[in-house]
């Protein structure tokens, strides 16, 4: 089966507030391994549910490290180190643009895992900047909110120029 399609900025999908995941079923399993698939191919590290306009609070993670996928139920950041870093950020639903974004370089995350038990993981460097920038877009900040007007704006012109050149 193909990958669920990841819906494209501007929708204003990418803009909504995910609600919480409070049925953690068979039906949950079967949109976390979507939303790994649609991952994967797209390709990226990082995806939110929204990404494949499904406004729930799901997140999965797998970076270069990771034996596998990792999905996040219902993520808070519950701890910001007030260390920052600067990291090039980019989006799946926004492919062929990226740009610098400061962020905590250490966080504390509290989620559920798909049987619904509660979790807390530390994370730093480029994981600690994958939780801020899903948990961002699950509450309807898409990741260009983070830059300024001028860096967004001229961003914004250059996904549209891509688009009209079928990238």
């Amino acid at each position: 089966m193909a990958a669920r399609p990841i819906i494209r900025f501007p929708d204003p999908r990418l803009r909504q507030k995910a609600e919480p995941v409070v049925a953690f079923d068979a039906e949950l399993r079967s949109l976390a391994k979507d939303l790994t698939e649609a991952m994967l191919a797209a390709p990226g590290i990082g995806i939110t549910a929204p990404h494949i306009g499904v406004l729930r609070r799901l997140v999965v993670l797998r970076l270069e490290s990771d034996a596998a996928a990792q999905a996040y139920l219902n993520p808070e950041i519950v701890w910001f180190s007030p260390e920052t870093i600067r990291h090039v950020e980019g989006s799946v639903s926004m492919p062929g643009v990226n740009e610098e974004i400061e962020r905590a370089a250490r966080v504390r995350v509290r989620y559920q895992d798909l049987d619904g038990v509660e979790h807390e993981e530390e994370a730093e460097g480029l994981r600690a900047v994958c939780h801020q920038h899903e948990i961002d877009q699950l509450d309807g900040i898409f990741w260009i909110d983070r830059l300024s007007k001028l860096k967004r704006d001229r961003l914004i012109k250059k996904f549209e120029k891509l688009q009209r050149l079928g990238a």
